[in-house]
């Protein structure tokens, strides 16, 4: 029988049209004011009007469905769902289900594992499952092809750069309750980034977070913002060199937080801005997510 395979993403808007019914959707029905959208709008026409993202998770899902095929002839059905676009994760797992796999692999396309990140999405594509046999992959930024190929980037990046850089390896932030339950994502972050920096030939480098959410509670620091300006403070830095280690495509997080509004703070300071490249569906990086796939199929 065949196996079924469930790739997950955020979603994001593909044209101007989408942003405020796409921002309602992560608000969870309730619509934004209209400066809140104003706002998200002007973000979206700097980086050209609307994201990338949903292109660049296309050409990602499609790779690994070439890849899978290559492989295993006939034995992996691939499908995408997303969390916040259409097709909505539960619709792309009723189609898996009821297609009649053996058993369902969920993989959800960002390498590190939270409570609030990657375990919603695999929740909601298991209830839509039902009985289904499902298995959820866990966090796998420590494939060792993965670290290698981000390391890769950054060596790139580094030498790129004039004078003494720092490199920073980025993710999205979550709120700090997070702790509190034992989620291990900071922990997971701060390994992923070693393991890089260990394979990239690193002397200085460093965990900071980006893109928390404007709301009352504490969320998880520092932010990239104020450890670029510390750096200019301090003195002794002439580049800084950011991994958003946590994502695998350019999206908005990428495009305008890091490459807009951070190299607006690094500039300002008096300081270089080198971001590395983004993997996209870059072939190593599709190899990887098959790897992960067929290294599921095995266990489950």
């Amino acid at each position: 029988m065949t196996t079924g395979v469930l790739l997950m993403a955020h979603g994001t808007p593909s044209r101007p049209d989408e942003i405020g019914p796409f921002y309602t959707r992560i608000r969870r029905g309730r619509p934004p004011t209209s400066e809140q959208l104003a706002e998200l709008e002007g973000r979206y026409r700097a980086i050209g009007g609307a994201s990338p993202l949903a292109e660049r998770t296309r050409a990602q899902v499609d790779g690994v469905r070439a890849a899978l095929e290559h492989r295993a002839p006939g034995h992996f059905v691939v499908s995408f769902g997303a969390k916040h676009a259409d097709p909505l994760i539960e619709e792309a797992a009723a189609a898996l289900a009821s297609a009649g796999h053996r058993r369902v692999i969920g993989l959800v396309l960002t390498p590190h594992g939270s409570s609030l990140g990657s375990q919603e999405y695999l929740d909601r594509a298991a209830a839509a499952l039902g009985d289904r046999p499902f298995v959820a992959v866990g966090p796998w930024y420590a494939e060792p092809a993965l670290v290698e190929l981000f390391a890769s980037r950054v060596k790139d990046a580094v030498a790129g750069t004039p004078g003494r850089a720092r490199v920073i390896f980025t993710a999205h932030s979550l709120p700090d309750r997070i702790r509190e339950t034992g989620d291990t994502y900071p922990e997971q972050l701060a390994e992923s980034a070693r393991l890089v920096a260990v394979a990239a030939g690193l002397d200085q480098w460093q965990v900071a977070w980006q893109s928390a959410g404007r709301t009352p509670e504490p969320w998880l620091g520092p932010d990239v913002r104020d450890v670029v300006g510390g750096l200019a403070a301090d003195g002794g830095t002439d580049a800084v060199v950011v991994c958003p280690i946590g994502f695998v495509a350019d999206h908005l997080e990428v495009l305008y937080d890091l490459d807009v509004d951070l190299a607006g703070v690094a500039e300002a300071s008096g300081l270089a801005y080198v971001r590395t490249a983004s993997l996209n569906d870059d072939p190593v990086f599709v190899r990887v997510l098959a790897d992960v796939v067929v290294a599921a199929d095995s266990e489950g």
